[in-house]
């Protein structure tokens, strides 16, 4: 048999649209433009929290070149419908705020205008009645008694099947606890984190002759964005046509929903194209970041390193809305405990609403806070038993047929040889019975 021949597994393989970008013949969403277009400019909120009293366009209205302000009247479906198509409810933000807002920076009203410059001139001549409301911005605060509630249902958490978080239970931590040598505890903050695309987040919406709406859009997820921008506008899915492409830079923040239906919306309004994007200050202070966690571990550990029971309370702060916090929850809960064949885990795992800008996916959402966290606190565990963090790693990896706290066997486990061949480059000596573990089974040297 011949060995084939690999023609990407370690080679170095060309981007598509590498060319284009240098060269600088790519194509972005603000080189698009078409023959009588519009443009869409968003009146948000200045305030964290108010009751909205009252809109007044009459300014607005005067500036030349206004065209049409859109409010959530307008909108077939006023709610944005990012995770119905998972299964993952309640809907609950809307698309144009109604009665109030949850976020500096909320969308209100939308101002189309013949020119930007025009658009951002109503914008500013909008004046709006506000009640201001009291603030909630720390998470732990968010669920004490006494607090300024958020959500409608009467929460400032999600609810989860009936629990007010996502919960893990396996084994018996208080048992662990008490077989143990040492009890180490750790807290664990991260910050929000914009992904700061080199191309805002934007579209354009154009009516075609035959009744369907183009939409030009920076989406990273096209038939996702089509689908929910239906859902909102009350079209069939088949009225709508999205052109992708070039994202211009995502990592995440580029499945929200945001622009297009707006977008789409004031085009089928006015039967002119029109431009919806964000300005770079747009960029930073209302798209969804990262959102910020906040990480509680206690772990039960015996004097020679194995961790017999582990106490996770996680609280991850969705911002004012849903977004994919609810769902980023459910797979921090999966893989919070870590890599690790711990007999005794309990995890409580909050997602609770601020008056912060929403948060929502970037780069393994979820998954990247409940890393950092835990593989420091793993080398504290280390640290406080005295041993060497390569072995701790080593004596407490699962392997294929353990059983994962939230009820799921491990499968192609690789820990193990990931490690082996870690040290291998670093050119660390492992001892001989590391050199000699396997993810297949448990027979040790």
């Amino acid at each position: 048999m011949t060995e084939e021949k690999l023609n990407v597994v370690g080679q170095s393989v060309l981007r598509r649209d590498g060319l284009g970008h240098v060269t600088g013949k790519t194509i972005f969403i603000d080189d698009i433009n078409f023959p009588d277009m519009l443009h869409l400019k968003m009146v948000r909120s200045p305030l964290p929290h108010a009751l909205i009293k009252g809109i007044d366009f009459t300014k607005a209205e005067k500036v030349p070149g206004f065209i049409q302000a859109l409010t959530h009247e307008d909108v077939p479906k006023n709610i944005y419908t990012i995770l119905c198509l998972i299964g993952v409810g309640p809907d609950e933000e809307p698309v144009l705020a109604e009665d109030k807002v949850l976020y500096k920076g909320e969308q209100i009203a939308a101002i189309v205008a013949e020119t930007e410059d025009a658009a951002m001139e109503a914008v500013s001549k909008v004046k709006i009645d506000f009640e201001e409301l009291p603030t909630v911005y720390d998470v732990e605060e968010a669920l004490k008694p006494g607090t300024p509630v958020l959500k409608h249902w009467g929460t400032n958490h999600f609810v989860y099947e009936g629990h007010h978080c996502r919960r893990v239970r396996f084994g018996d931590v208080d048992k662990g606890f008490d077989e143990s040598d040492h009890i180490i505890e750790g807290r664990y903050q991260t910050s929000p984190v914009e992904h700061a695309p080199s191309e805002t987040t934007g579209c354009v919406a154009r009516p075609e002759p035959d009744g369907r709406i183009t939409v030009y859009t920076n989406t990273q997820a096209l038939f996702f964005t089509m689908d929910n921008t239906a859902l909102i506008l009350g079209v069939p899915f088949q009225k709508l046509h999205f052109v992708g492409g070039t994202v211009g830079g995502g990592f995440g923040g580029k499945v929200d929903v945001i622009v297009e239906p707006i977008a789409a919306l004031a085009a089928m309004k006015t039967g002119r194209p029109v431009k919806y994007k964000f300005t770079r200050e747009e960029e930073m202070r209302v798209s969804s970041s990262r959102g910020a966690w906040r990480i509680y571990f206690k772990d039960g550990v015996t004097k020679d390193g194995r961790i017999l029971a582990r106490k996770i309370t996680t609280y991850a702060d969705a911002g004012a809305y849903n977004r994919h916090t609810p769902y980023a929850v459910t797979k921090h809960a999966a893989n919070i405990a870590g890599p690790y064949n711990i007999p005794n885990v309990w995890i409580d795992a909050y997602c609770v609403y601020t008056n912060r800008q929403p948060s929502s996916a970037m780069r393994g959402f979820g998954v990247t806070p409940a890393s950092f966290a835990l593989e420091v606190q793993m080398d504290k565990i280390a640290e406080t038993v005295g041993m060497d963090p390569w072995a701790i790693r080593f004596i407490n990896a699962y392997r294929n047929g353990d059983m994962k706290p939230h009820q799921k066997v491990v499968e192609d486990a690789t820990l193990i040889e990931v490690m082996q061949a870690a040290a291998e480059l670093v050119g660390y000596e492992l001892p001989e019975k590391f050199k000699k573990m396997s993810s297949l089974n448990r027979e040790e040297a």
